[in-house]
């Protein structure tokens, strides 16, 4: 007989995590064992003399700010030592006697605790229920610095941050609109992060904001660590290796997309944030392309969908016209192709899917290692073996032509998510290539265009507006981006609630 199965354990966490009265006892057994807890006696004078309890987590507060703001006042405050009861001692701190800008009543256990670990410092009164809780915590982060993911040619250089408090305040100094709303969620039943949601009132759909919120409400995970705790949860992300959600460490992109429509959001304890929903052609906007002359924008973007389609087909147009489809290439050409290749023991497809997956190989051993040491294995892979694999004849000079410069075309693509996407289809079509022939790459592009045509971002279609009758003003940043003057319209695809922009 086999071994029963292990019932699956319910999850641990429960709301509220922690039940029963808000006492120093209580918090002294939650923390047990906790070297940072901290409790403190406090004399109180006067005439309602007695002893309170400060309690707090070292290193979540800021020392200087519990002496100045908490403990000197109780020490120095006459009104205080004036007060005839504890109660009425503790409306007159609460009133502002004692010299902090955060301060709470508290009752819930479970409310006492997770201020602790917010940094806030809990004040016990002897014989009373509630508690005052102040905010006094270090508020320590990264400075703000220019985005090291994406390069800033002409642009703001005040990058997104891994506190989502200072990411807020970055927005609203680039968005002064009082119609700016933050809405908060708390993800995660251990790690309790902190996820905004920021729109326009007025102006961004209010179902695409109901959509986004609902669904972070029903993620229901232990923590959110990586950005792909919040990613895959909000899009399904499993039907598709294209990205759904747009992200950026840009201040002024994530702003710009605000001011369009969008839904953004911001994670605490991640540097980067997310612009929904996100369609094909978001991808292949560069955060210059407003930044530059209209005529050399569009021209870029040009190139840029030009070495999207190299990129996803010069391989498998390579092999099957190799294999199966000679009469398509010049004499000359092939001619050289064919002396070039006499020597070479592997078929054509063959030596393309291989030198396909030694450059992912290549490139995820330099994105792996330190930088000093990744940019010696790329240049020693991509030159020295590449030339020696060559001049001993196991590779074919053609072939390697084909894959580096089909590799450097998808290096042009502004989103590294979406140049993923695409390297795994190109090593796809390769496949169907070299077992069917142009027939077989053909089939592997139609197949690729339905996928695209059936993926949706928070209800819009991702080919929008390639595939959708959505007017003439919603194809201005797709391959012609015309003078920002003439630009007066929002996307429509968004549905905003007010369409015009400018005058």
């Amino acid at each position: 007989m086999g071994q029963p199965q292990e019932k699956t354990q319910p999850h641990p966490r429960r709301e509220p995590r922690y039940d029963g009265p808000l006492t120093v006892e209580r918090l002294e057994e939650i923390f047990a064992g906790c070297v940072d807890f901290t409790r403190r006696p406090v004399a109180l004078e006067g005439e309602s003399a007695c002893t309170l309890t400060l309690c707090y987590l070292g290193g979540m507060v800021r020392m200087e700010r519990v002496s100045d703001y908490v403990l000197r006042p109780l020490a120095e405050d006459g009104g205080l030592r004036r007060c005839a009861t504890l109660a009425a001692a503790m409306d007159r701190m609460e009133a502002g006697a004692l010299y902090n800008l955060g301060v709470a009543r508290r009752t819930r256990l479970d409310r006492g605790v997770f201020d602790l670990v917010d940094g806030w410092c809990l004040l016990f009164f002897p014989g009373e229920r509630d508690v005052l809780s102040f905010f006094v915590g270090t508020e320590e982060k990264r400075g703000v610095a220019p985005p090291d993911s994406e390069t800033v040619l002409k642009g703001a250089r005040d990058g997104f941050v891994e506190s989502v408090r200072t990411n807020t305040s970055i927005v609203r100094r680039h968005l002064k609109a009082p119609e700016l709303r933050i809405v908060e969620e708390l993800v995660g039943r251990q790690s309790v992060t902190a996820v905004d949601v920021l729109y326009l009132e007025g102006l961004t759909d209010p179902a695409l904001v109901e959509a986004l919120v609902d669904r972070l409400r029903t993620i229901d995970i232990d923590g959110v660590f990586a950005t792909g705790n919040i990613e895959e949860y909000i899009v399904p992300a499993a039907h598709t290796p294209f990205p759904l959600v747009q992200y950026t460490q840009r201040s002024d992109r994530f702003c710009a997309g605000l001011a369009e429509g969008r839904v953004g959001l911001l994670i605490d304890g991640i540097p980067l944030g997310y612009l929904t929903p996100a369609v094909l052609g978001n991808f292949l906007q560069a955060p210059q392309d407003k930044s530059s002359a209209w005529l050399l924008a569009t021209t870029l973007t040009l190139l840029r969908y030009a070495c999207m389609l190299m990129t996803l087909f010069l391989p498998a147009l390579y092999v099957a016209m190799i294999t199966f489809h000679q009469e398509m290439i010049p004499t000359r050409l092939a001619l050289s192709i064919i002396a070039a290749k006499q020597d070479v023991p592997f078929r054509s497809g063959f030596e393309v899917i291989v030198l396909l997956l030694a450059f992912e190989i290549l490139q995820e051993a330099g994105l792996r290692l330190p930088q000093s040491i990744g940019q010696t294995v790329s240049i020693i892979g991509g030159l020295v073996v590449g030339s020696a694999a060559v001049e001993a004849k196991i590779v074919s000079p053609a072939v390697l032509i084909v894959v580096a410069a089909a590799g450097i075309a998808g290096y042009t693509m502004p989103s590294q998510e979406f140049s993923g996407a695409l390297r795994l289809w190109r090593l796809l079509l390769a496949l169907l290539a070299s077992v069917a022939g142009l027939f077989g790459a053909v089939a592997g592009a139609a197949a690729l265009i339905i996928h695209l045509a059936g993926l949706e971002s928070f209800g819009v279609p991702y080919l929008t507006p390639f595939a959708v009758s959505a007017g003439r003003e919603a194809r201005e940043h797709v391959f012609l981006r015309r003078p920002l003057p003439q630009i007066k319209d929002r996307p429509p695809a968004l549905h905003p609630r007010n369409r015009r922009k400018q005058r």
